[in-house]
């Protein structure tokens, strides 16, 4: 995994942290994508708002689609909800575009969650240590303990 991976998602969860505490949840998620991505701009990193997430498929490559909420210094993915509960595809959707962006780690962020703790998810692409992965390819997301 790009080492420079890991501390962005420091700062990302640091900033999400304080946000959820502040707003609290039920707002929409854009207006949480708009506040993190300043908040995370006024830390110094470069933030990507809805970018286009290419596909390549049958010999076609297209950007329509997939759109990622925010992309954090082109190496790490960051996808945001506003629910009362993830769903497991959920996660297998940060995983795709883990696998379409050729990226280790992703976010997954549920500003709809009574805590924080509670809807904020690693996630790891082709990770090998499973002593510290929260979650794997191939595995169901169910089976995973926080």
């Amino acid at each position: 995994m790009n080492s420079h991976a890991k501390p962005r998602s420091r700062e990302v969860v640091d900033c999400a942290y304080k946000l959820h505490v502040e707003a609290g949840p039920g707002l929409l998620e854009t207006v949480y994508e708009v506040v993190l991505a300043k908040m995370l701009e006024k830390r110094g990193l470069t933030v990507k708002r809805q970018m286009p997430i290419p596909i390549n498929l049958m010999g076609l490559t297209f950007d329509e689609g997939f759109r990622a909420d925010l992309l954090i210094e082109n190496l790490l993915l960051v996808e945001l909800k506003s629910v009362e509960n993830l769903a497991p595809v959920h996660s297998k959707q940060v995983l795709t575009y883990l696998r379409l962006l050729n990226l280790p780690l992703g976010l997954l962020i549920n500003f709809g969650a009574s805590t924080f703790k509670e809807g904020c998810k690693r996630i790891v692409r082709n990770h090998k240590d499973f002593a510290s992965s929260r979650l794997r390819v191939n595995q169901n997301p169910e089976d995973i303990t926080l």
